[in-house]
């Protein structure tokens, strides 16, 4: 079985590629989110992916839609490839099981990141100056430690092969509206913490995480796009859990420490080792069946 890295369905309208991600117009109220088994990391794609891991991403995304679905609505219509129009249906080898229909709603310019634990890039900022987005924070935090509260840090969203930058919470309004912005910024950590709750009784810290919005023409909120997958999450063990150093993770931390090991000048992907490709998938597996109780159906 290969990966599948690229769809091609002539009678549906492409509107995007994104990293992982191909997005098609199915009619004038639905799109299709189609996760492929594209990988990135550094905001660089590879040239090989992870077969199968657009399949794992829609199962997961599904899961927390529904787990959710009381703190937010959100866009899934189905993930049920016999219940999509016939359009979809004659994709099926392409399509099936990495797929979601779902409402065509108006995206929020804004990535919504939602930071429970110290890591990453918001540990090397608060060692320098000892912030997180230049929000000020204690003295004396430890790398891996959980914040006093979970922290709200906005960026934009960037083309393919340009880098999201992060922004001080202050100035989202400024790029989606002072209403939008306080509702993302209560709603994402609601979110956070609910799944945060929710993963630590099965063995996974989600130390950060990201969310993606789109309101209705009634202006109505959506949580829209993936949601807490290990491409948009940090995924830890619990059990390995301890504030003072970096983690394990089952998470793409595991490719990102593999292409800094050999020196990777993300400038332009590469091809992975089989060893890469099949340990990455092993750990979103993992993941998978911690959160959920069961195996994956690939």
């Amino acid at each position: 079985m290969t990966a599948v890295v690229s769809t091609s369905c002539p009678d549906l309208k492409l509107i995007a590629r994104g990293k992982v991600r191909d997005l098609y117009e199915v009619d004038e109220h639905s799109l299709l989110f189609v996760a492929t088994d594209r990988i990135s990391a550094f905001d660089v794609i590879m040239q090989n992916g992870i077969t199968n891991k657009g399949k794992l991403l829609t199962e997961i995304s599904v899961f927390w839609f529904s787990y959710l679905k009381d703190v937010l609505p959100n866009h899934l219509i189905t993930a049920d490839f016999e219940k999509m129009p016939a359009k979809v249906q004659q994709y099926r080898s392409q399509l099936e099981g990495r797929s979601m229909l779902v409402k065509k709603l108006r995206v929020l310019p804004i990535e919504s990141i939602v930071r429970g634990y110290i890591t990453g890039s918001a540990w090397s900022e608060y060692k320098k100056k000892g912030t997180v987005c230049d929000i000020a924070l204690p003295a004396g935090m430890q790398e891996s430690e959980a914040f006093p509260e979970p922290l709200w840090t906005p960026s934009t969203k960037a083309e393919i092969g340009d880098h999201d930058e992060n922004i001080h919470p202050s100035k989202a309004a400024g790029i989606i509206g002072e209403k939008h912005a306080s509702e993302m910024a209560k709603i994402s950590v609601e979110l956070y913490t609910k799944a945060r709750n929710y993963a630590q009784e099965h063995g996974i810290i989600i130390a950060d995480t990201k969310f993606e919005f789109g309101v209705d023409e009634n202006d109505n909120l959506y949580l829209i796009d993936e949601v807490l997958t290990p491409d948009s999450s940090r995924f830890w063990p619990a059990a390995t859990y301890k504030v003072g150093a970096g983690q394990d993770s089952f998470d793409k931390q595991y490719l990102r420490n593999y292409l800094e090991s050999i020196g990777f000048d993300k400038s332009q992907g590469i091809t992975l080792p089989e060893d890469i490709v099949t340990k990455t998938m092993a750990k979103y597996q993992e993941a998978y069946r911690l959160l959920t109780g069961k195996d994956a159906q690939l």
